[in-house]
C-alpha cells in the first residue's frame, strides 16, 4: 500500500518540467519505477499517480463501470480528461503537458502535496489561498469528517 506524505515547493523550468523532490522520490513504490499518470484534479489542481496506483484505481473503476449508465459514462469522460502517462527523465524531472498547466493555473511556482497514494500539484498562489481559507472551527470539521467513522470503530469493539 502506498502512503505518500509531504508538502514540497517546486519550480517549473521554461520547458514545463518539474523535478520531483528527493524526499518524495524515496516514497514512490518500486513497482512504479519512474512512470506516472497525471490528470485534472477535482479542484483546480493536477493529480500525479504512480503508475501502479493508477492501475489499481482504473481496475476499481472498471469493476463498477456500467456502460449503459449515462452518469458512469460522464464520470469516465471527466476522470480521464487530460490524463497522460509521464515518466521521469534522467534528472528526475517530469514534463507536465501545457494544457494541464493551463487548467491548474501553474505558471512557475507550484506545490506538490502528497496525500495517501497520490500527489496533488497546485499553483503556489492557489494553494496558499486555499490554506488561508481554513475553516474557523477546524475541530468541528474534523469531527464531521472523522467523528462518525471513529464512533463506528469504537462501537464495534
Amino acid at each position: 500500500m502506498t502512503n505518500l506524505i509531504g508538502e514540497y515547493e517546486c519550480r517549473l523550468d521554461p520547458k514545463g518540467r518539474v523535478m520531483l523532490p528527493t524526499g518524495l522520490l524515496r516514497q514512490i513504490p518500486k513497482e512504479a519505477y519512474d512512470r506516472f499518470v497525471i490528470h485534472r484534479g477535482f479542484e483546480k489542481c493536477l493529480v500525479l499517480y504512480p503508475i501502479n496506483v493508477w492501475n489499481e484505481i482504473v481496475g476499481d473503476i472498471e469493476k463498477n463501470y456500467d456502460h449503459f449508465a449515462s452518469n458512469h459514462r460522464q464520470f469516465l469522460r471527466y476522470f480521464y480528461r487530460g490524463a497522460n502517462e509521464v515518466a521521469l527523465d534522467t534528472a528526475n524531472r517530469v514534463l507536465i503537458p501545457k494544457s494541464l498547466l493551463e487548467y491548474a493555473g501553474v505558471d512557475k511556482d507550484l506545490v506538490m502535496f502528497a496525500v495517501f497514494n497520490h500527489i496533488e500539484i497546485w499553483a503556489q498562489d492557489t494553494y496558499n489561498q486555499l490554506l488561508s481559507d481554513e475553516p474557523e472551527d477546524f475541530a468541528r470539521l474534523a469531527e464531521e469528517v472523522m467523528g462518525k467513522k471513529h464512533q463506528q470503530t469504537n462501537n464495534v469493539s
